[in-house]
């Protein structure tokens, strides 16, 4: 995909990696993306945390003649405690233990996205980026037990779609039900490789564009 209709993603990641490794918050991950992608193409202008409606806001808004760019981080760490070899700064990442809550807000964001894209089709595309050290999200369970975020797993090969429900056997929390118009195959790519335990960074991308009509997988998509 295209960032503002002028930058690949694919360039701002592989240079954001040459000048970074990893990142001590989302809030540090979202600046340095958008300084990346202004190195790139100085014709891009970028706003962090862009006021949308009902008081949410968007992490960065990237705005080019070629179009806008809505994009929305999720940053989630498992503990590690390194160097950064292009820096030399020292990072102490703490565990996180919300992985459903993450799971959670990754798909909250590519609703948000798809609403964005639809009040603008012609000139705004979204993407949703995760990245993390904690192997749970990107490698499916080794057991299927109900859980109550079952349905938003995040694990390789997925396929994210329709109504996603928040709840086990029957019990569901409405407030967390969301529903994606679109279709999203999840392929993880390797960020960047650190030494200790948990020093493998890997991420997930999801381009979103604007769908106005619901999926033909329906309310009963894959949810495996």
């Amino acid at each position: 995909m295209l960032i503002a209709g002028a930058v690949p993603l694919t360039d701002v990641l592989a240079e954001l990696r040459v000048e970074r490794s990893v990142f001590h918050s989302a809030a540090d991950l979202q600046h340095a993306f958008a300084w990346t992608v202004r190195r790139l193409d100085e014709s891009i202008r970028v706003r962090l945390e862009v006021r949308q409606e009902q008081n949410e806001h968007l992490d960065l808004l990237c705005r080019g003649p070629g179009g806008r760019t809505a994009i929305e981080f999720t940053y989630l760490t498992a503990r590690w405690n390194g160097v950064d070899p292009h820096t030399g700064e020292e990072y102490a990442l703490r565990h996180h233990a919300a992985a459903d809550l993450a799971r959670h807000q990754f798909v909250t964001d590519v609703e948000r996205l798809e609403r964005l894209c639809r009040a603008d089709p012609d000139q705004t595309n979204g993407l949703a980026l995760l990245l993390t050290n904690d192997h749970g999200l990107w490698q499916a369970p080794a057991t299927d037990r109900p859980t109550r975020d079952r349905e938003f797993r995040l694990h390789e090969g997925r396929r994210l779609t329709g109504l996603l429900r928040w709840g086990v056997d029957g019990r569901y929390f409405l407030p967390n039900q969301r529903y994606l118009a679109g279709t999203y195959p999840l392929d993880w790519q390797d960020f960047t490789h650190l030494p200790g335990r948990n020093g493998q960074f890997r991420r997930l991308a999801v381009p979103v564009t604007a769908v106005d009509t619901p999926t033909s997988a329906g309310p009963d998509a894959e949810r495996g």
